[in-house]
């Protein structure tokens, strides 16, 4: 039996989860940033990792495809911002090269994820 996407909670999605999961290695990598960042760049990069699954779940939990779509795209705007601010963090040595490069690429997959997902669902 197909299941019906709509009957399909966010905490289904792969990409939820991995989003999830990925929030965790954030506030890993920012527990060693400096003190004095708690309220700049620190918060700036928690929100932002934070926002991607929240926007996955708000925009699954609407009435349309056109309005989740609309949340992915968000989403991946979140992706974006947060890009910027771990090369930021990284050209002012909060990061280093290889943990920046491990945060990348988990952030690229996440991304591809969420495009394959939007290009499902507009059919």
């Amino acid at each position: 039996m197909v299941e019906n996407k709509k009957s399909r909670s966010y905490r289904d999605l792969e990409v939820w989860k991995l989003a999830i999961s990925f929030v965790k290695d954030i506030y890993q990598a920012t527990e060693r940033f400096p003190a004095n960042e708690n309220y700049g760049l620190t918060q700036q990069i928690r929100r932002a990792a934070v926002s991607i699954p929240s926007n996955i779940a708000e925009g699954q939990v609407r009435n349309s495809s056109r309005e989740f779509n609309h949340f992915l795209a968000i989403a991946l705007g979140s992706a974006a911002e947060l890009e910027t601010q771990l090369i930021i963090a990284k050209e002012i040595n909060y990061l280093t090269i290889e943990g920046l490069k491990l945060l990348l690429n988990n952030l690229e997959i996440i991304m591809k994820m969420i495009k394959r997902l939007s290009i499902t669902i507009k059919g």
